[in-house]
């Protein structure tokens, strides 16, 4: 079975995934795999343009865990959708030195649900949990996944509501 993680940057994928790694499981960063699908490079803005469509096509399915903020368009048999208040996750942001435009950016799409709907339309729902981190452990964030991988947690999604935080970042 292969499982994505993904989420908005900021959300806890890495740091999630390095535990989980610890615990065992086979995990592969999606910036490990993307090299050969870069299409151009926004130097400006420090993000590059992936070729998200011959990347899928391209990737080949494997037990573990995948994780990054485009996995949920690989071919995954669940995925997890990891979400983070607005606000918490423009504090994280800045902590990594994002630029302002680029934090914007991040926190309107994550008000706006970007990656669970991109999410729904790749995947069935009954095989998609989406997890409000914002008051989570690391470690409570990696339990609920292996019980989700283990289907001792049901799929779940849609009660996250950032709308509230429109306005800031729109």
């Amino acid at each position: 079975m292969m499982l994505g993680i993904t989420g908005t940057p900021g959300t806890g994928k890495s740091t999630v995934s390095t535990l989980l790694k610890d615990r065992g499981y086979r995990v592969i960063h999606q910036n490990n795999t993307v090299d050969g699908y870069m299409m151009e490079d926004d130097v400006q803005r420090h993000t590059g343009i992936v070729d998200t469509d011959a990347w899928a096509r391209d990737f080949t399915p494997s037990d573990g865990i995948t994780e990054g903020h485009l996995t949920h368009l690989l071919p995954c048999d669940r995925v997890v959708v990891l979400r983070c208040r607005p606000d918490i996750l423009e504090e994280r942001l800045k902590k990594r030195g994002y630029k302002e435009d680029k934090i914007s950016e991040n926190c309107e799409a994550e008000a706006l649900d970007v990656i669970l709907i991109e999410t729904i339309e790749c995947h069935p729902t009954e095989e998609i949990l989406e997890l409000d981190c914002t008051d989570m452990t690391p470690a409570e964030v990696a339990d609920a996944i292996e019980a989700f991988m283990r289907k001792e947690r049901p799929p779940s999604h849609g009660s996250t509501d950032w709308s509230e935080f429109l306005g800031k970042y729109l």
